[in-house]
């Protein structure tokens, strides 16, 4: 199902510019209902294309339902089916009188299904799987039909547990073959042993599974999925935020959180810390560690602690998170088994991986720079302080006292973020002029423009992206490309998210709103387009050097989503091309040259060939004999791959000074965290090339140039 390659915030594209709605009452009593009335209204009315609520899109809304709560097709039955099928044609109309008799039919009985499912899962796990017999299963789910019967499911179970027991059986035998090469005198546990052992650890994996997932959904969690399959049906990117994923959604977009730094997750009824953030409260307090358990939790002003032990994870976040300079009390299993309490203040905690780094690179001797931005990230509600340009900008003045001769800004894999944002990120390296044009419907296109003449990188540039790099990043590279103000180097397109998504309080539409928090809706209300008039929209940003990479071959853009707007173009803007090089077309040519002639990039190409392949392969074998001998020739096979791993450039990367003069005072393992980055950087092709294309572009660059000037 395309849908499964959706990443939500990878994708998302935010514009600060508010959609006005027609003034009307909602009053509906039943939150549920009164969600449905609220969000059909926000669709309708601000929707950049809203679709009719008709027969054709009940029929797809039910389809699509159905596939995302039970994708496996391991819950329904056939005769549920047959019993929803009665609303196929309906649901537009239950939609429009708020009525979701669909959605609680098909939730009960799901509910039903898995209860049922725990008893089938459990007593085919009871009994020993044959590897000796001859038999497959095929993963191709989509394709599968419902099961007519109890005696047909449970078949249905036992071939996917016995899938996934087969690879535990594999370990645990290739473990007991190892101890026995390693100690002759060792008693190997017999094949009876190491199968109950396998289905026992599978069955470990399953309720836990059920235990911190399945059973931890309440009705208003699967109510939000049902409401997100609604809004996904007008396009891939409009999509509903349930109030804790709001929460979530703006924490990732600012790169900060206020609490103790800590990365948590259920395991049965517990919530184990599994990642202590460098730098946060937590980490700080040199007191808990990874694995430490949290059994209580109490607040500074209160007498008592909280026991969070069963408690949903969601909610047990609730009492441990709280505001900066808070003080918290929790109560710790070791893993030892002692238990402790720990006192943490609670502080601002930035997520280091959403921000700009840089690395100064040399090559013989050039010195150039290079930028990572993971995304165009934001605080909402402290803009002038807190965004990717401010940070970006920032990293070229570093890099430029340490007097880089070329730039590169590496967007591989950034999925976009903030509209505001790339556009002032723009205008770092351009005098002025427009960047992007956006468009309503029925309204006339905008042009955002930068209008500060001021440039903080005048000198040679390449842009890196991939298939990953989404809308946001597309603007920008589409912006360099159309400017020529530098060599756009990746796959051969890049994402393709040509639309412009508003988040908007769904509160916000209620004059007194007493049912409580309604969320928010991300919702496409605008198409973006490049400044030479056309759209990225499915066909992506063209690079100007094609080259192969792991996304080469799988379905992953935008043109491979469910339900995505058409491509389009409009009149371009007026713009002048940067004029500072004069061999932009000669470097491109030489790069493909390159490119072409170089071998370890077509070992890349045919190893994003080879994986395609085993993605599409559906039929697996679970006769032990015949797995085991595909897995040793898939091995064999990945062997000439090997020389991926092993390729190594003749490039040096350090930090800035700037980012130097930190190391001593660091607290974060910063020293350690560019350690590791410029080891992976040392072995990157893609950013080897970038450097020979900013030594062609600088070798014959104009002795003449606009002088690098700071913006203000």
């Amino acid at each position: 199902m395309k849908r499964n390659y959706k990443v939500l915030l990878l994708s998302l594209l935010l514009a600060f510019a508010s959609c006005s709605f027609t003034t009307k009452k909602f009053s509906n009593p039943d939150k549920d209902k009164l969600l449905i009335q609220v969000i059909t209204f926000v669709l309708e009315q601000g929707h950049f294309d809203p679709i009719v609520l008709d027969d054709t899109f009940s029929a797809e809304l039910f389809k699509d339902y159905l596939e995302i709560i039970d994708p496996v097709k391991r819950y329904f039955y056939e005769s549920d089916y047959k019993d929803f099928e009665k609303y196929k044609l309906t649901i537009d109309d239950q939609l429009k009188a708020t009525d979701i008799t669909f959605f609680n039919v098909v939730h009960e009985r799901m509910l039903k299904r898995i209860e049922e499912a725990k008893e089938i899962y459990k007593e085919v796990l009871s009994e020993p799987f044959d590897y000796s017999t001859d038999e497959t299963f095929n993963t191709d789910y989509e394709n599968s039909g419902f099961v007519k019967n109890r005696k047909e499911l449970k078949e249905r179970w036992r071939l996917q547990l016995k899938f996934s027991t087969l690879s535990n059986y594999d370990d645990l035998l290739a473990q007991e073959e190892l101890a026995k090469k390693n100690d002759p005198s060792y008693v190997m546990k017999t094949d009876k042993e190491i199968e109950k052992e396998a289905r026992e650890s599978t069955l470990k994996s399953i309720n836990v599974y059920f235990n911190d997932n399945i059973d931890d959904l309440e009705r208003e969690d699967w109510f939000a999925i049902y409401v997100n399959t609604i809004v996904e049906e007008f396009d891939p990117h409009t999509y509903y935020l349930a109030p804790r994923n709001k929460e979530d959604f703006d924490q990732r977009m600012s790169g900060k959180l206020e609490g103790i730094g800590a990365r948590l997750q259920k395991r049965m009824d517990y919530i184990k810390i599994v990642e202590l953030i460098s730098g946060g409260p937590a980490w700080r307090s040199k007191e808990l560690e990874v694995e430490d358990v949290i059994l209580k939790v109490k607040q500074e002003d209160e007498a008592f602690p909280v026991n969070i032990v069963g408690m949903r994870i969601n909610d047990a976040i609730k009492y441990i998170k709280g505001p900066k300079g808070t003080k918290v009390t929790l109560t710790i299993k070791k893993v030892d088994g002692t238990i402790r309490d720990v006192v943490i203040t609670r502080d601002v905690v930035e997520l280091e991986e959403t921000y700009a780094k840089s690395s100064v690179v040399k090559k013989d001797n050039m010195t150039f720079g290079i930028i990572d931005l993971p995304s165009f990230y934001v605080d909402f509600q402290d803009y002038k302080n807190i965004n990717a340009a401010k940070d970006v900008k920032a990293e070229i003045e570093r890099l430029k006292a340490d007097g880089i001769q070329g730039l590169i800004l590496d967007l591989r894999n950034n999925g976009g973020g903030s509209l505001p944002t790339v556009v002032d990120m723009a205008g770092l390296f351009i005098k002025e002029g427009p960047i992007v044009q956006v468009r309503s419907t029925g309204e006339a296109k905008e042009v955002l423009r930068d209008k500060d003449k001021s440039i903080s990188w005048d000198g040679p540039l390449v842009v890196l992206v991939n298939e990953i790099s989404a809308s946001a990043s597309e603007i920008m590279a589409a912006a360099m490309q159309d400017y020529k103000r530098a060599i756009i180097i990746g796959g051969k397109q890049t994402y393709g998210k040509g639309t412009v998504q508003n988040v908007i309080n769904l509160n916000n539409m209620l004059r007194n709103n007493t049912s409580g928090d309604l969320g928010a809706l991300a919702l496409t209300t605008q198409k973006y387009y490049r400044i030479n008039g056309g759209s990225v929209q499915l066909e992506g940003v063209k690079s100007d050097v094609n080259v192969p990479g792991r996304f080469s071959f799988i379905e992953v853009g935008e043109k491979d989503k469910e339900n995505p707007l058409p491509w389009d173009e409009i009149d371009a803007a007026d713009y002048t091309p940067w004029e500072n090089y004069f061999d932009y077309d000669a470097t491109i040519k030489k790069s493909k040259v390159r490119m072409n002639q170089n071998q370890q990039l077509k070992l890349i190409e045919d190893n994003a060939k080879w994986v395609k392949s085993k993605i599409d392969e559906t039929i697996v074998s679970l006769n032990y004999k015949k797995y085991k001998a595909g897995l040793e020739l898939n091995e064999e096979e990945a062997k000439r791959f090997d020389a991926l791993t092993n390729y190594k450039t003749n490039l040096t990367f350090d930090s800035t000074k700037y980012e130097k003069s930190l190391f001593n005072n660091d607290t974060t393992d910063l020293k350690e965290k560019r350690t590791r980055w410029h080891e992976s950087l040392s072995h990157d092709i893609y950013i080897e090339e970038a450097i020979n294309v900013l030594e062609d572009l600088k070798t014959a660059y104009p002795i003449k140039k606009v002088a690098s000037t700071t913006k203000s």
